[in-house]
């Protein structure tokens, strides 16, 4: 299974940005999928992830800023992030749990990562 994030890049504070990420691959069925972020210097924090029909659940930091979508069809999940902060600048992981088989277990992946710059 693979993970392929997109849509980072460099933006004002108070900009909005839209992360995608695909996976491929042996993929029965996605239970979770969402988005992590790693800032300098700190351990790896979620950000956002949304079970297959699921409420949605966020970080208190992102709450009311982001907003996590997913498309099951496709096998993809976005973020939408608005009102940019400065802190938000960091890498940020897409996360997947994949079955890759009906009745099989359930493994975690990471994709690569982009990176989300917000200037003051």
């Amino acid at each position: 299974v693979q993970l392929q994030a997109s849509g980072g890049g460099l933006v004002q504070a108070g900009g909005s940005l839209r992360l995608s990420c695909a996976a491929s691959g042996s993929i029965f069925a996605i239970n979770v999928m969402g988005w992590y972020r790693q800032a300098p210097g700190k351990q790896r924090e979620l950000v956002a992830v949304q079970s297959s029909g699921g409420m949605p659940n966020y970080a208190d930091s992102v709450e009311g800023r982001f907003t996590i979508s997913r498309d099951n069809a496709r096998n993809m999940v976005y973020l939408q992030m608005s009102s940019l902060k400065p802190e938000d600048t960091a890498i940020y992981y897409c996360n997947a749990n994949v079955q890759g088989r009906s009745y099989g277990p359930a493994y975690s992946y990471w994709g690569h990562g982009t990176l989300v710059t917000v200037s003051s």
